[in-house]
């Protein structure tokens, strides 16, 4: 993970100033998160002597943090590939040319991003069940929800997965 972070460094590569903060801050909750859930693990197996409570909140907190910026990382994209769809199509209605390979990669794109707001949203759903009790719908979803929300999720990846499509930028 922290090799990953280092090869994106700031986010560079990305031309959306949004996107580029939203993918650092992302990295950052999610380098955050692996530590304090190896915390958490280590005080219930009882390697170490802390209580692991507040270790489990915290790293489930950072799981929908992260979940919530890479939801709103796809939103953006999806607009500018909105708009990127618009201004090419305005395009070849003056050339009056027919739509190309190019647009056809968009909509495979828009496709992923959805896909990837759906499984980030059954995710986003989970990680808010599992926070301390009073928190929003923490602890009211029934076992058969967290199920299907997590098989959603994992189906939805699989999918991504053999297709090709887990999402990118612009």
């Amino acid at each position: 993970m922290f090799a990953y972070s280092r090869s994106i460094g700031l986010g560079a590569a990305e031309e959306d100033p949004g996107l580029r903060w939203m993918s650092v801050l992302n990295n950052l909750a999610d380098q955050l998160y692996y530590p304090c859930e190896h915390i958490a693990w280590a005080a219930d197996a009882k390697i170490i002597r802390a209580k692991s409570d507040k270790w489990w909140t915290l790293s489930t907190a950072l799981w929908g943090i992260s979940l919530l910026l890479g939801i709103l990382r796809s939103l953006r994209i999806l607009l500018l590939l909105r708009r990127k769809l618009k201004k090419n199509e305005r395009s070849r209605q003056r050339e009056s040319s027919e739509p190309g390979v190019q647009a056809g990669l968009e909509l495979r794109q828009i496709r992923s991003e959805v896909l990837s707001v759906a499984s980030s949203m059954a995710d986003l759903a989970n990680a808010i069940h599992w926070m301390p009790p009073g928190f929003l719908w923490a602890g009211r979803f029934p076992d058969w929800l967290v199920g299907l929300l997590g098989t959603t999720s994992s189906l939805i990846g699989l999918h991504q997965m053999c297709t090709g499509g887990g999402g990118g930028g612009v």
